[in-house]
């Protein structure tokens, strides 16, 4: 099948040059949920464009009798952070103009929801998907007022304009991933919300990271706090009810590479979710997720560990490695301009965990990241 292909101004830039969004639209022979699929919204991320690039050439391969519902894939969805550059290096993380970081930047209605209880209340005996498409039809109607600030004489800065453009893109979506990479060197693993490690088991990765404590404003949180919020709402009121709207980022290998196995990884644990979500008729992925095994942690029991001195990093511990409370996890070689010899000083863990996430520069100024560790 082929897509509908659309591409959408982004930004003019001073030099007169445009910057687009580019969005490949798969769209099936019936009806259903629809699916929205970004990657590269950090610049050095760039893992999730190869995902989606597969993801394209799979997708035109296939009967659109084999999709139910459509699939929307939004490549290099910053071209701000994606081209951004420090002599070799492509940080990318931030929008530097305004100070802040690309994904901590969005629009979450539940903040702003001051009616809720009130609604909820007026659809405490309705159908789910009533339910679903009122609560939306609000949500558009506020998303809506952000559009008059920006066609206003004095407009919004670059990062709310940048903001409406993505959430614009997938605001009505049913199922929302959003595909990314640690900035330094980490494991493949899945960011998941409340009530959803059913569904987290669908992309067939070993490792998943609830998310128990956000403020809202990255991409997947904005999109989902609103239902989750709604879902507590009604159970406060209740009725035990849970909406069939997700939202994910996977987090694919290391930055500014695209590791040939984190991508593979990527794309077959896409296919099992969308699979199993009925939106691709792929039996090959019908008993995968049945006997798959997936370790599943909390984001408040991650812990990053910082120089406590500046100096080079030696004998760190492998990427992946279970360590004890008082393992050793690195050393810290420190020179010193007291004339004194250099020293080299051991840091041990203070608690049990996994190490999920190292630092690709290994030398290190005080109070630098240098890696994490999830219990």
């Amino acid at each position: 099948m082929q897509p509908v292909i659309e591409t959408i101004l982004l930004r003019q830039m001073a030099s007169g040059e445009r910057l687009y969004l580019q969005i490949y639209k798969f769209i099936g022979a019936q009806p259903g949920k629809k699916v929205y699929i970004q990657s590269n919204l950090h610049g050095a991320e760039i893992a999730g464009n190869a995902v989606i690039h597969q993801l394209i050439e799979f997708l035109l391969t296939i009967n659109d009798t084999d999709l139910t519902g459509e699939i929307w894939l939004v490549p290099v969805c910053n071209p701000m952070g994606t081209n951004e550059r420090a002599h070799h290096f492509s940080p990318g993380r931030y929008c530097i103009y305004e100070a802040k970081d690309w994904n901590r930047i969005f629009w979450d209605y539940e903040k702003q929801a001051n009616n809720l209880v009130a609604f909820t209340k007026s659809q405490l005996h309705l159908d789910l998907e009533v339910i679903r498409q009122n609560y939306l039809t609000i949500i558009k109607q506020e998303f809506a007022k952000i559009l008059e600030k920006i066609n206003s004489p004095s407009s919004v800065p670059y990062t709310e304009l940048f903001g409406y453009k993505l959430q614009n893109l997938s605001l009505d979506a049913d199922y929302l991933i959003d595909l990314h990479s640690s900035t330094n060197q980490a494991l493949d693993y899945v960011y998941y919300f409340r009530n959803r490690e059913d569904s987290a088991k669908y992309f067939l990765l070993d490792f998943g990271i609830l998310l128990d404590k956000y403020d809202g404003d990255a991409f997947d949180e904005a999109f989902i706090k609103p239902w989750l919020a709604l879902e507590v709402c009604f159970k406060e009121l209740g009725r035990d009810i849970k909406f069939d709207v997700e939202a994910w980022t996977l987090e694919l290998g290391a930055g500014m590479q695209m590791n040939p196995d984190s991508v593979a990884k990527g794309v077959r644990g896409v296919k099992s979710y969308l699979s199993q979500k009925s939106v691709l008729q792929m039996p090959d992925f019908s008993g995968d997720t049945k006997t798959h095994e997936m370790i599943f942690v909390s984001s408040s029991n991650r812990k990053k560990y910082y120089a406590i001195a500046g100096g080079m990093i030696q004998s760190r511990i492998e990427l992946g490695t279970s360590v004890k409370a008082g393992d050793k996890l690195y050393q810290i070689l420190s020179f010193n301009k007291e004339g004194k010899l250099p020293t080299v000083i051991d840091v041990c863990a203070q608690h049990d965990g996994l190490v999920y996430d190292v630092a690709t520069n290994q030398a290190v100024n005080e109070g630098e990241f240098v890696l994490g560790i999830v219990s």
